[in-house]
């Protein structure tokens, strides 16, 4: 998967860079459904009672981005990576023609350090995909943010291209050279109960932290973050529910008895030879479960790449779906999910396929 990911971002730098001599492309996350404004503050944490399991020498550190709702937007937008993370992702791929600073200027729909709306709202924590910053999940947490929820976007140390920390100096992926997958989903399953504790409880790190309702919590991971899905439910009863976007599985499932939603392309349908790990997970299941798939989709639909992609003027080879289409997709059957599991609003939507999606196939 680590390799399909370059491969889109590559394509997309490529022809950003052979267009430059014209026009910047103007790239910019989709219109949040929602009714709410939204804010956005960063925190770096510090787990000084764990050892970094990529560096052994140095306490465990991330970032964390929250998307909220807010009162009124704020005066400054959101930036999508620093410059410095922009420049290493073009690093990546030895050009010294390309721009960049591009990932610096996608437009968002959210806002830095503005007033939380005040009431009780649900945390849904997101852990992105090997080697990809917290910030490719924008899309989806802006979305659930303007829909009344807080959002947690996990920066896990050395395990993306570039993360920026607030002195200023960024970190790269030291977990690439050793890619040892089930220490990796070990340490994110620690590290997102690491950032509850942070969030939560007496004496939360955000101003707004009271607001958050611990009673409701879910985690949603893309890739490998989807594959720390289960232990992290497993080893921390507050989460009540998650979901795993495509990717593999690396650890047993076994017990799992709160909701969950397996969500990924095709290759992802029951008895797939590709990768048997979701047949195996799903068995060790024992709470309310959905399994879906859609019909033509692409590992990093979930993401905001594809859509970045089309509007820098290019095509993905064997890409059978619109990005935002894809997008949307994926937004309505997880902003369902959550309703129904943090909100216990029940949703006809995952009762059964709807001729609104229908590339969406249901398997259980």
């Amino acid at each position: 998967m680590r390799l399909r990911v370059i491969a889109i971002i590559a394509a997309m730098l490529v022809v950003v860079g052979a267009g430059t001599a014209q026009a910047a492309p103007r790239l910019a996350l989709p219109e949040p459904a929602g009714v709410s404004p939204i804010g956005t503050a960063t925190f770096h944490f510090t787990d000084t009672s764990r050892a970094d399991p990529w560096v052994p020498s140095q306490r465990r550190e991330m970032m964390v981005t929250l998307w909220y709702p807010a009162q009124f937007p704020g005066r400054r937008a959101t930036q999508y990576l620093t410059q410095r993370e922009s420049e290493l992702m073009v690093a990546e791929l030895g050009d010294p023609a390309m721009p960049r600073d591009l990932l610096t200027k996608v437009r968002l729909h959210s806002t830095v350090d503005a007033w939380p709306q005040y009431r009780r709202m649900p945390l849904v924590v997101l852990s992105p995909g090997f080697t990809l910053p917290r910030a490719t999940l924008s899309s989806l947490a802006e979305e659930l943010a303007s829909r009344g929820y807080v959002v947690a976007g996990i920066g896990h140390n050395y395990e993306s291209t570039a993360t920026t920390f607030p002195d200023g100096h960024t970190t790269e992926c030291v977990a690439c050279q050793i890619q040892d997958w089930e220490k990796l989903v070990k340490a994110r399953a620690a590290d997102v109960s690491f950032v509850l504790d942070r969030l939560v409880g007496r004496h939360p790190v955000w101003g707004g932290g009271r607001l958050i309702d611990e009673r409701r919590i879910a985690m949603i991971g893309h890739s490998i973050g989807g594959a720390a899905t289960p232990p992290a439910m497993l080893a921390d009863r507050r989460i009540r529910a998650g979901a795993a976007l495509d990717g593999k599985y690396y650890l047993p499932v076994t017990g799992l008895d709160r909701p969950f939603l397996q969500f990924g392309v095709a290759e992802h349908a029951p008895g797939g030879t590709l990768d048997p790990s979701w047949d195996e997970a799903w068995r060790g299941m024992t709470g309310w479960k959905r399994w879906l798939t859609v019909e033509g989709g692409e590992h990093s639909m979930f993401t905001d790449q594809l859509l970045l992609c089309q509007q820098a003027g290019i095509q993905i080879p064997g890409l059978r779906i619109d990005p935002l289409r894809g997008i949307r997709v994926s937004e309505a059957y997880l902003t369902a999910f959550l309703d129904q599991n943090l909100r216990e609003m029940h949703q006809k939507l995952l009762d059964g396929p709807s001729p609104r999606y229908p590339e969406v196939r249901f398997w259980g």
